[in-house]
């Protein structure tokens, strides 16, 4: 069984190695680098920003430990630009070895599919390769999109992966849109020293989020004094010798050294063969796939951002999987319930399953749990008090139907909400399970408790 695979990121990487452990010759095409959007441009170079931001964080606040430093801590960017290198450095030659470990061919080139058993290839040297294939996975992710109203030039106008790579940092910062991306980058940058000023259209800061989280966030955001214009949209982008004017829906004019657009992804489907085989695509060029990852052709899959939907790497990586199994013969499927996600804002936000508004809007008859960061022994040793566990259940069957956490290590935290949630475990089964003390994990187990208002470390309502 041959199995080609087209784009290495968290979803082709690592549907290549499942399928050479099924048993399958496998390749894969490549035409930049291992790793993706993920790895080169989005999840590890911000985290790797983000780690730096909050040693910066803790050592100008080293007096509140007892501990006193000399001299003045400051980022020097071209350092920590160097750092960043070196961690995905590292992570590339990791894939790199595990495709030499399981026998996966790497092929550096654009493919392009010519029907369900072939494709061309041209490699970084022009030269052109056919190879013949059994089965094809689809993985070539996403690309910010590129909006006509903001240009980007790599300069004044930037996209998040011009962000990851600039080597001073701006004075001022205009970031177009209050999402994911949108909100890392506002505490990174602000962290490094500039001036930031966010304008999102939506409401609310991280609208995907439930409505409490985004108040807590936006609360964070005062408090580091990075400004929040909601409700505003940007009608106009004008690039200036010294920076750039950003003129908004309500007539005002922002002033600043350079502006970050982070407002959508596009998917990455276009010159693939696509039409030509027959392979059915959306308005926005995604893919359709069914359960089972497959397109409306035979023995052809397709996986991660390209297939539109929630773009998450740890998602990608699942619908990888399972089309890997498939396409030597098995029969997995996918669900969608359980899938948790993170921001790695400061402080941290995650989730798993409905918000509050959309059980409502479910007419589910509910009850909530809640509890703050500032209660836990361990929050306060730490010195991050603000946040807050939030558990949403059905009432009558005590089924958790969604988990929320802004808070210190909240990335870490759902993940027992949504094995939980996986397993079919109740809030009555996590509120009688002990938690080790002091952790910040006893949050949990006393959102939990408070579902049924027995929290002990709770005022009486």
């Amino acid at each position: 069984m041959k199995i080609t695979i087209i784009g290495a990121g968290p979803g082709g990487y690592v549907a290549a190695i499942r399928a050479a452990q099924l048993g399958a010759e496998v390749a894969v095409i490549e035409e930049s680098e291992v790793g993706g959007t993920c790895l080169n441009w989005g999840c590890i170079p911000t985290k790797t920003l983000i780690a730096s931001a909050e040693v910066l964080h803790k050592a100008r606040n080293a007096g509140d430990f007892g501990l006193e430093l000399e001299g003045t801590v400051s980022p020097n960017i071209v350092k920590i630009m160097e750092r960043k290198k070196k961690v995905v450095d590292v992570q590339i030659k990791g894939i790199r070895g595990l495709f030499k470990s399981w026998g996966v061919r790497l092929i550096e080139g654009r493919g392009v599919i010519e029907s369900p058993k072939k494709i061309k290839i041209t490699l970084k040297d022009g030269n052109v390769q056919n190879i013949d294939t059994d089965k094809i996975i689809i993985a070539t992710g996403s690309r910010p999109a590129q909006i006509p109203v903001f240009p980007f030039d790599g300069t004044r106008i930037l996209s998040s992966d011009h962000a990851i790579n600039l080597n001073t940092i701006p004075k001022s910062l205009v970031i177009v849109g209050a999402g994911v991306i949108g909100c890392e980058f506002a505490f990174i940058y602000k962290e490094f020293g500039s001036e930031i000023t966010m304008v999102e259209m939506m409401p609310r800061a991280v609208s995907t989020e439930d409505a409490e989280i985004s108040d807590i966030l936006e609360r964070e955001l005062k408090k580091k004094k990075i400004k929040l214009l909601t409700n505003t949209s940007v009608q106009k982008v004008d690039v200036k010798e010294e920076g750039v004017s950003v003129v908004l829906s309500d007539g005002k004019t922002l002033e600043a050294e350079k502006v970050l657009v982070s407002i959508g992804r596009a998917v990455n489907s276009k010159n693939l063969g696509l039409e030509e085989v027959g392979v059915q695509m959306g308005k926005r060029g995604e893919i359709p796939v069914n359960d089972k990852m497959e397109t409306n052709i035979e023995g052809i899959y397709a996986i991660g951002d390209v297939v539109g939907g929630i773009m998450l790497a740890h998602l990608a990586s699942k619908q990888g999987l399972i089309a890997a199994e498939n396409a030597t013969g098995g029969n997995a499927v996918i669900k969608y319930d359980v899938v948790p996600a993170a921001i790695f804002t400061s402080p941290e936000i995650a989730s798993v399953g409905l918000r509050e508004h959309q059980a409502k809007e479910k007419g589910l008859a509910y009850k909530v749990g809640r509890f703050q960061f500032r209660s836990l022994g361990k929050a306060h040793a730490m010195g991050e008090i603000s946040g807050l566990f939030k558990i949403i259940s059905e009432e009558g069957t005590d089924k958790i139907l969604g988990a929320h956490i802004i808070g210190p290590h909240a990335s870490d935290l759902i993940h027992e909400l949504a094995l939980a949630m996986e397993g079919g475990l109740t809030v009555h089964d996590i509120a009688h399970t002990i938690h080790a003390h002091p952790t910040l994990a006893e949050g949990v187990m006393e959102t939990a408790e408070d579902v049924h208002g027995m929290a002990v470390h709770c005022p009486k309502k």
